[in-house]
């Protein structure tokens, strides 16, 4: 039996010329059905153009046959939303380690400035000038 890899070598020509036996066909198109994979899945997994695959859909589903309309590739959006969702929460623990690392230096600066009497962290006022005024060199008189 013939492997996707072995698939990947073949020329576009020879992908052509594949047939792909009915029970598959129906295996896929049920797949579809109960929304386990889409359309774009099973052309990417096993190479074959979208059209192939509606064609198929219109032969072999039962909810074509029974008129009901499916809307075929709602199982993909709601699987890049769970996918987001779990990215966010990722993120957010991320986020709240990042916080409590934050909390503990800097309740670790305030111990060490109050045990040595030092301000560790020092508070910069910065005045903006003019850009109009006089530099004064510090110089050493003798």
């Amino acid at each position: 039996m013939a492997t996707i890899t072995d698939y990947n070598k073949l020329t576009k020509r020879e992908r052509q010329n594949r047939y792909f036996c009915e029970d598959f066909k129906r295996k896929k198109v049920s797949e579809i059905d109960r929304n386990i994979s889409s359309v774009a899945e099973i052309a990417r997994e096993y190479q074959v153009s979208d059209t192939a695959i509606y064609n198929w859909i219109y032969k072999y589903s039962n909810m074509r046959k029974k008129g009901l309309k499916q809307v075929v590739e709602s199982r993909s959006d709601t699987r890049k939303i769970l996918e987001l969702k779990e990215e966010k929460k990722e993120l957010e623990q991320i986020i709240g380690q990042k916080q409590i690392r934050i909390d503990f230096l800097e309740k670790t600066i305030e111990l060490a400035e109050a045990e040595y009497r030092v301000d560790i962290k020092k508070k910069f006022i910065f005045k903006r000038s003019s850009g109009i005024g006089i530099i004064v060199k510090n110089t050493l008189t003798k």
